[in-house]
């Protein structure tokens, strides 16, 4: 059975799926904190909810980047020996030691808190991070260290909902100097689908996925997403990221404090 859609939850993914054509600003950094703050849906859910949302909405992009040749599939095949193993261990532990109520309210708010202020420094300093710890143009990252930082970004991605676009991409700017942007973005999304759709179905098994509020966001931000794509591309987009970021910087400090 088909739950009902909710108004509300589909106005709330056409304002995320707009600023997110918008900006181009990952949809978990702006959905999990709103569901949250703006709805009161519990944290755990929120996260989860939101989980399986960003694996369905980013799966177009895949085919999309595909077709135009700008995915590296062996760097999301590292990363993914990495992230998915992380979120599967992350989900088992989450199960296995029974952590729920406030302590594992807790834990999701502080770390969702941590990933919304990297998400923000990312953005705001992208260019800076980028040209300060810029590598040498044959510099090629060993798999071990892909592999390990996937393992990294699959617990936080697990616990947040937050991370696997903006600071997913992030890194790999920092590692891959000689990448193109567009395979950037192709292999940063190619990655973050499998890994919030893996986390995304662990939180299934904990019960924290809301079928009707996934629903209704994806109603609502479908359209909104290329709504917001074609007004973006007549107003200046480095203005509408620093808004964003630090709307996510504030609301990444009340998170953690």
């Amino acid at each position: 059975m088909v739950p009902p859609l909710d108004f509300l939850y589909i106005l709330a993914g056409a304002v995320v799926g707009f600023i997110i054509g918008l900006t181009g600003v990952g949809g978990g950094s702006l959905m999990t904190p709103l569901l949250v703050l703006g709805f009161n849906v519990q944290p755990a859910v929120a996260v989860g909810t939101d989980l399986l949302y960003a694996a369905i909405t980013k799966a177009s992009g895949v085919w999309t980047h595909q077709k135009l040749k700008n995915i590296d599939w062996a760097i999301v095949k590292n990363l993914s020996l990495g992230s998915i193993p992380g979120s599967i261990i992350c989900i088992y532990i989450i199960k296995k030691f029974e952590i729920s109520g406030d302590a594992f309210e807790q834990l999701i708010s502080v770390t969702l808190g941590i990933m919304l202020i990297l998400t923000s420094v990312v953005i705001l300093f992208k260019e800076t991070i980028s040209n300060h710890f810029k590598k040498p143009a044959g510099y090629n990252p060993s798999s071990l260290t892909i592999v390990s930082l996937g393992v990294i970004l699959g617990i936080l991605v697990t616990l947040s909902s937050v991370g696997a676009g903006a600071i997913g991409g992030a890194i790999l700017l920092l590692l891959y100097p000689t990448l193109r942007t567009r395979t950037i973005v192709g292999t940063d999304i190619a990655h973050a689908v499998p890994l919030t759709a893996v986390a995304g179905l662990g939180h299934f098994q904990l019960g924290h996925i809301d079928l009707n509020l996934l629903l209704s966001l994806i109603v609502g931000s479908l359209p909104a997403i290329y709504l917001g794509t074609m007004v973006g591309e007549k107003l200046p987009e480095k203005t509408l990221k620093y808004i964003v970021a630090s709307i996510l910087l504030i609301i990444g400090i009340k998170f953690s404090i």
